[in-house]
């Protein structure tokens, strides 16, 4: 242990304590507003289906409590308990080359945690999503599912991870700048691959249907100005009760998306409004500049390990017994999160201020009660709390939550 250890034992302690606060909170204030409807939806949302989504709240945070105190467990393990040095000193041993240890290595950790991560996801796939009436995935489904995640991750991640990796051990002391343009120009080309490459190995796309929503969808593009390569629809139901809508792709490899449950819940005029709002995105430039605030944060996040890979207390603090560019990576992935957990509320709030615009836009581009009625029909049929703690959305919710947004629509109408 060193200076560095107790440093890092008390951040992973505040961020673990306030989040289990957060989330003790949040179950409180959903228990005790369970048995009766908010005032602003109560001639709108049944008692039932308002108890319905207490009750999902309340199963997902215990889940989640289990689940982010097994991760404490599992990052102490692997940190001060030594199994990223037992990782790193078994493939030195074996690989030919310290590149091809660091990426082994690096992959044997993820491996793990996604191993560990599985039973999580079993549970709140066929146990939880099932309770509540979302589970549409069967078992061979999910196994396939996780499958082509691992694959698909070993297959564009590892070729990465190596570059990365090669890059820190011979561009010289400004290797982050040449690694975070490498990762900037990585992630803009997932971004323009996924409607077209990635996303089809999971999904069904089919292109929507000539008709009345159709017409009136491409209405609202030409107002909007909005160009794609198409309008389609999604198998969501194939997995899930969940519906939902999104826009995807860059440049001239935009993509309208509608899963086909919601296709299927709300009327013409209602997914006019969703995809309005969507849109709003697009045109407020919120895009792009969430795109700017990461690239700024993953160079200033490189910069610092820039600097961490030359100090010996950073992996002493932290259990590792030999330096190595690729234990400092792997390192600084695992434990940044616990220093860094305090700027979630920021973040969050951007995120709101950005639905706030995008729902004006709506408002401006379709009818804002078309916009209401198709948000409470969303809130109801996916079991959205309507009275969730304040202080927990805050800190966690990038959308505002439903009786402020409804609110805010109200006054657009």
């Amino acid at each position: 242990m060193n200076t560095f250890t107790i440093v890092f034992l008390i951040a992973l302690t505040i961020s673990s304590s306030v989040q289990f606060w957060l989330a003790k909170r949040h179950a409180e204030h959903v228990a005790a507003h369970r048995s009766a409807v908010p005032d602003a939806f109560k001639a709108k949302v049944p008692l039932a289906a308002h108890q319905k989504a207490a009750d999902y709240t309340l199963a997902k945070i215990k889940l989640g409590n289990i689940d982010s105190a097994l991760g404490i467990v599992i990052l102490l393990i692997l940190t001060l308990g030594g199994g990223i040095n037992w990782a790193f000193n078994y493939w030195n041993t074996i690989a030919s080359s310290p590149l091809l240890a660091g990426v082994a290595a690096i992959a044997t950790i993820f491996l793990i945690l996604t191993v560990i991560e599985i039973p999580t996801s079993v549970y709140q796939t066929f146990v939880i999503e099932e309770k509540f009436g979302f589970n549409k995935s069967t078992v061979n489904q999910f196994v396939k599912d996780q499958f082509l995640h691992l694959g698909l991750g070993a297959a564009i991640g590892l070729p990465l991870l190596a570059l990365i990796l090669w890059i820190m051990d011979n561009v010289g002391s400004l290797w982050w700048l040449w690694a975070w343009g490498i990762i900037m120009g990585f992630s803009l080309l997932m971004s323009w691959l996924y409607p077209t490459v990635i996303a089809p190995l999971f999904n069904k796309f089919t292109p929507m249907d000539e008709g009345s929503l159709k017409d009136r969808i491409q209405g609202l593009l030409a107002r909007c100005g909005f160009n794609s390569q198409g309008i389609f629809i999604m198998d969501g139901s194939k997995r899930s009760g969940h519906g939902n809508a999104y826009f995807t792709g860059l440049g001239n490899n935009k993509r309208i998306v509608f899963f086909d449950n919601l296709v299927n819940s709300l009327e013409d005029e209602e997914l006019e409004a969703v995809l309005a709002h969507e849109l709003g995105h697009f045109k407020c430039k919120h895009v792009i500049k969430m795109l700017i605030a990461t690239s700024i944060m993953s160079l200033i996040s490189l910069a610092i390990l820039g600097w961490l890979i030359n100090e010996p207390w950073f992996y002493s603090g932290l259990g590792v017994e030999q330096p190595s560019h690729a234990a400092a990576l792997l390192l600084f992935l695992l434990v940044s999160s616990s220093f860094t957990f305090f700027m979630q509320p920021i973040s969050a709030y951007f995120q709101r201020k950005f639905e706030f615009e995008a729902d004006d836009f709506a408002a401006s581009n379709a009818k804002a009660s078309k916009m209401i009625s198709g948000l409470v029909k969303l809130y109801e049929e996916n079991a959205n709390t309507l009275t969730p703690d304040p202080l927990y959305s805050a800190f966690h919710y990038s959308h505002p939550p439903a009786a402020i947004r409804i609110a805010h629509l109200e006054s657009k109408a």
